[in-house]
């Protein structure tokens, strides 16, 4: 068995591209319209890492989708968390659940799903402006 990658329904396609590729990092890989089931699907993964894709399924048809949590999260090792916080916190993602450990973050998609950021390797001394934030809504 091999792991091939995980489905995120979305209402806004450039907003959730803007939002994962731009703000959070991850690449393009693979694309398909279909025409005649009126949808559009997205393969994106972080740099160099091919083998695990997350896919943004694009209705064409309006259609609420409540409950974004109940998917549970994806989870991302980053480099450094604190930067990858800071630039996040820079292009206007709010940071659910700062990362006071210097290990762990939440922020959300535009679809609310959660995404947990986590310090690759050991986690890093507990620095300010995070050490001391609070948590903000639901993560």
């Amino acid at each position: 068995m091999k792991y091939l990658h995980t489905m995120v329904r979305v209402t806004d396609l450039e907003q959730s591209l803007d939002f994962y590729c731009n703000k959070l990092g991850l690449e393009e890989v693979g694309r398909s319209v279909n025409e005649a089931g009126r949808y559009t699907l997205v393969f994106l993964c972080a740099p160099g890492n091919p083998d695990a894709q997350v896919e943004l399924t694009f209705n064409w048809d309006p259609e609420a989708y409540d409950g974004g949590r109940n998917f549970g999260h994806l989870a991302y090792e980053v480099e450094d968390i604190y930067a990858l916080c800071a630039h996040l916190k820079d292009a206007g993602v709010t940071i659910h659940r700062p990362p006071r450990d210097g290990r762990m973050a939440f922020v959300r998609s535009p679809d609310n799903i959660s995404i947990e950021l986590l310090q690759k390797g050991k986690a890093r001394a507990p620095a300010e402006p995070w050490k001391s934030m609070p948590n903000t809504g639901k993560w």
